[in-house]
């Protein structure tokens, strides 16, 4: 039994939606066995499949083949995941990093980066709210009244 790769990875649950999966494959995110792979490419039993999601590459083995998308449960009786463990470090290492490296465009920071950076700036400003500012230029009052007499 055969099955189109990018109707494979959308029934594995690789990608959420079929037409993604083609865009995947048309952009050369989706290789076989080391090869950039068109939409129409046939699946077989055993093909070593790498998959790029920036910033990480995924590698799934074929185990089965299915025209129908399968519950999550069942994906494990359709591929192997190969992907090394350090694809998955570089992943939580994006995900930590988060708000910080927030590119222009990606919209205002959620809740919960508003007060990680409030949290931040009141510990950087910390002990300036009690500072009396008018200490400083106490003289500045006897001089002036000393020239209206």
């Amino acid at each position: 039994m055969e099955i189109r790769i990018d109707k494979w990875l959308w029934a594995t649950r690789v990608f959420k939606t079929r037409s993604l999966a083609t865009d995947a494959c048309r952009l050369g995110r989706v290789t076989i066995d080391g090869m950039n792979v068109k939409p129409s490419r046939m699946v077989h039993t055993g093909d070593v499949i790498s998959v790029k999601k920036p910033p990480v590459t995924f590698t799934f083995k074929v185990i089965g083949i299915t025209q129908n998308r399968v519950g999550a449960k069942l994906v494990p009786e359709y591929l192997e995941n190969l992907t090394t463990p350090d694809q998955y470090e570089l992943l939580e290492m994006v995900r930590i990093g988060g708000f910080v490296d927030r590119r222009k465009g990606l919209g205002r920071p959620t809740k919960k980066e508003g007060r990680e950076m409030k949290q931040f700036t009141d510990e950087a400003f910390f002990g300036f709210d009690d500072f009396d500012w008018d200490d400083l230029g106490g003289d500045d009052e006897d001089d002036t009244t000393a020239d209206n007499n």
